[in-house]
């Protein structure tokens, strides 16, 4: 159980964070921090920013991460960033476009791959 927790500290540190604070500040903003919808992930993410630094019980906050992980991202990919892309200026969504182009998950630098071990 400790090396999948490590690996899931060093995803959220890698990868989620800057994720997250890129949708935050150059994503949500076409639709205005006070959307209802912006709102909902913002509250997602704090929840799950919440479950990856639990301590405790810590094979029940690796099982709520996945469900809740899921579910935000079916919100997002269904209904947040359809409803951007109505809205969002050429120029916004270029933006948008390019920000999370450069945002690319590689786990090459995560030397304990045990979920390829047998």
């Amino acid at each position: 159980m400790q090396r999948i927790k490590e690996y899931i500290d060093w995803f959220e540190t890698k990868y989620l964070d800057p994720h997250f604070e890129a949708e935050e500040q150059y994503i949500f903003p076409v639709l205005g921090n006070e959307n209802a919808l912006v709102q909902r992930a913002l509250a997602e993410h704090r929840r799950l920013r919440r479950l990856f630094n639990q301590e405790e019980e810590v094979f029940k906050a690796i099982h709520a991460i996945e469900e809740e992980l899921d579910l935000h991202i079916r919100f997002e990919e269904r209904i947040l960033f359809n409803k951007i892309q109505e809205v969002a200026t050429p120029k916004e969504y270029a933006e948008i476009e390019e920000r999370h182009q450069s945002i690319k998950f590689s786990d090459d630098d995560w030397k304990d791959h045990f979920w390829n071990s047998n």
